[in-house]
This record gives C-alpha cells, structure tokens and sequence, in this order.
C-alpha cells in the first residue's frame, strides 16, 4: 500500500513555507513516528513525521516551497526492511574476548594464552597492536601500511632508532609548551576564505520583525538594578525540598515571571497593545521567554501566568524550552504573549537594550549576575547584583508607567515576599497606608 506524506499546517497565516532539511534519503526503509525532514516556515521549525513504517519515496526537493496539504513523499508500507548480516563466528568470539578481558582487574584472572599475549615480547604475532610506549607516536597512513606489510610494530621502529637523549626530552617539553600557547592561525598559513550559507525562512522573517520594531514604534529603554542576594539565598536554602516536592529545579526566571505578572497588574499598559487607533489592555498575563536555538530566537508563551505558582512556571519554561532546542516548537505555542523576558545574563551579557516583541508594549531583560561593590546603609558592601532593563514603545507607555513598572521588579526581586502582596509593601498593607 502507498501512503502519502504531506506539508503539516504552520498556523492560520502561514501559506507556505521550506523544506529546510531531510532526514533520511529517498529508498530508504523508515519506521512509524520516524522524523523525515525539518519544515520551516515563518513562525517555527516542524517535523515532517511518518505515519507508518515502509519504504520512502521523496518528492519534494530540500530547499524547496513547499505549501500546507502538498504531498512531501510517499511511503510504500508493503515493503520489508533489509535484514542486517549476523557477524562472523571469528569476530563475536573476539568481542566476547574483549568485554570479558576488558574488565579483569588481577593478572590471575588472566587466562593463560591472555597471560602470554600480555607479556610477549616486541617481535611477537600481537606487534600490531603495539604497547604502552609507542601508542602516543604519530604514524603517517604510509607509514602505517609499510609497518603493516613488514608486520614491525611502533616499538620495533623506535628501538632501531638511536637512543634518546636529555637533548631529547627537554625538546619534546618545548615543542608541547609552544604548541600549547601558540595560535592555531600562527601554524599554518594565513586565510581569506569566505562562506556563505542561506538564511533560514524564520531568520529572514525574524530580521523583518526586528527592522518593523526601529521603524514602526517609538522605543526607549530605562534601566535599573536588583540586589539578588536574597534570592540566591532562598534558591540555595529551598533548593532540595523544591525539587524532590515538584521535580523541577528552583531557576532565577519563575521569579522574575511571578514579579512582572504582579507588576503588570498594577500598570495594566505595559500589558496592552496598540489596534488602529485602540489601545487593547487583556485581563490576563500571557509571558513570553524568548529562548536561543539554532534555528534562530523563538519565543514560546507561557499563558495566564497570573495564576500559575512557582513550581507551575518552572515545569512550563522547562517544557518550552526544550521544544523549542529540539524545533518542536509550534505557531501555537508561540502564538499571542502580552508581555516578553528575555535573559541575556546566561551569554554572559552585562547590560543591553532588548527590541519590543510586536505587538507588545515592552519587555525586560535580565542580566549578567556579578558582585559588585555597594553602599548599604552607609557601608560598603560586595552584594550581588543584576542590571535590569525594560524596553518600551513610548507611544502608550508613559515615563511614569515604565519606571514605575521596573522599581516594583526591582523590589518584589529584592525583597520576594513582596510576590505574596501583589507587589505592595506588606508593612503599608498591615497599617493600611
């Protein structure tokens, strides 16, 4: 029976996209569930899967646009797959050999003819192998085979050599210090070769976007920075019990979700968007994580954050992320996001300007945790701290709105307890000030 293959849809608005890789070569026999090829289209990267076990027949080339619906290959199920050759009697008793021999860990363990084979002398049937000594020389493949026709070992080529000398030796340790500390590009000669490899359609797509964002919105960005010492503190302290109680570990990026949902409450326009001539404000916090892959940065939606607990948040980025660095993310996953976090600090980055995720209002970036000096109430201190920067399109986004927004981080992120408050000062609450 011949079965076809087709394009998986990509999401409401995606009407075509590439065929960005196969997977396995046309005649080959492929098993139910198998991934075929990478389909990449505007918004995320799909597996094209099999959906029964046969021999495959490709239709579509790679690099190609291809549409939704369009058959991709076809799979003949009536066929067998090929049967692998048994190995050679000879060559399960020498494997058999090995692990048993592999594992010995007393000479008296040895059987008789492993004892002779360990101890024979240069010379010997078991030349090839070579011993102990001569197993870090570098042979060339000449070399290699002409020892082979003459069946000499490393050794017997060494011992027919002169003798080595101090000379020698303090030679060998010079030329492994200089190989360690000398470039790459200083050994060999200078290069002015170029490459140059085809943008993926989610990269150009991603360069659209990016370009649309500096034209299309009026974006500032304000900075701030956050003691994490007492969330460092709480993560090392409640590490275990968290873990072996949820089975997820306690990360830095459920708390920052747990603060700007609390602060997206409090200043609703940094959780809006603009419509025509509308400003739309949800009811609801959609997050998006933007997260790094090769295929390019992809940005899964963590939604109705608002009423999701630490643990919750930590198993849904887990689950994202993973998706994402395996391009098993799909339009849906990263489909809507009222609000996006994106945290450089993991590539090491200091202090940046992260772009708007349209049709959002703004987004925070976290960054690099460093110690730094700071004055603590009147004293000098090492603290550890993190510089915080929210971007934001000024057409809607007030100064008021966005500083206000990125000190009420600042402080849930300094003082976590401040999370269980909506945010507010617990002390102001219980004196209703």
């Amino acid at each position: 029976m011949i079965i076809e293959i087709k394009i998986p849809e990509a999401g409401e608005s995606v009407t075509e996209a590439e065929l960005a890789k196969w997977l396995v070569n046309d005649g080959d026999y492929v098993e139910k569930d198998q991934e075929l090829a990478e389909i990449e289209s505007d918004k995320a990267t799909l597996p094209l899967i099999a959906t029964e076990s046969g021999k495959i027949e490709i239709l579509a080339e790679e690099g190609a646009t291809v549409k939704p619906g369009s058959v991709a290959c076809k799979i003949d199920t009536s066929a067998k797959p090929e049967k692998k050759p048994s190995p050679a009697p000879e060559e399960v008793k020498d494997k058999s050999t090995v692990q048993e021999t592999g594992t010995v860990k007393d000479e008296k363990q040895l059987p008789e003819a492993a004892k002779d084979e360990k101890t024979a002398p240069a010379g010997s049937e078991t030349k090839e192998a070579g011993t102990s000594e001569g197993s870090q020389v570098k042979t060339t493949p000449l070399a290699r085979r002409m020892m082979k026709e003459k069946n000499l070992s490393v050794n017997d080529i060494i011992n027919g050599l002169r003798k080595i000398t101090a000379d020698d030796v303090e030679a060998a340790v010079s030329a492994g210090a200089a190989a360690e500390i000398t470039s790459p590009v200083s050994r060999g000669e200078a290069s002015r070769e170029e490459s140059s490899n085809r943008m993926s359609r989610l990269r150009r797509k991603l360069s659209e976007r990016l370009v649309a964002v500096k034209n299309e919105t009026a974006m500032l960005t304000t900075f701030n920075e956050a003691d994490m010492g007492n969330i460092m503190e709480m993560r090392k302290k409640y590490q275990m019990r968290f873990t072996e109680k949820h089975g997820v570990k306690l990360g830095l990026m459920s708390f920052f979700v747990r603060a700007a949902v609390k602060a997206l409450e409090l200043y609703p326009l940094v959780n809006s968007r603009i419509e025509e001539e509308n400003i739309v404000t949800p009811g609801y916090c959609d997050i998006g994580i933007a997260v790094q892959t090769d295929k390019g940065l992809m940005v899964p939606v963590i939604r109705n954050a608002e009423v999701m607990g630490m643990a919750e948040i930590e198993k849904k980025i887990l689950e994202l992320a993973e998706k994402a660095r395996k391009n098993r993310i799909t339009p849906d996953d990263m489909a809507g996001g009222t609000f996006t976090i994106t945290n450089g600090g993991i590539f090491g980055s200091l202090l940046s300007t992260p772009l708007i995720n349209p049709p959002q209002s703004a987004i925070l970036g976290m960054h690099n945790i460093v110690e730094r000096p700071v004055a603590v109430n009147g004293k000098v201190e090492i603290r550890q701290m993190m510089y915080l920067a929210l971007s934001y399109d000024h057409r809607m986004v007030d100064g008021r709105d966005s500083v206000g927004f990125l000190v009420r981080i600042k402080e849930m992120i300094e003082n976590p307890a401040a999370m269980l408050t909506g945010g507010h000062n617990p002390a102001e609450m219980l004196l209703d000030v």
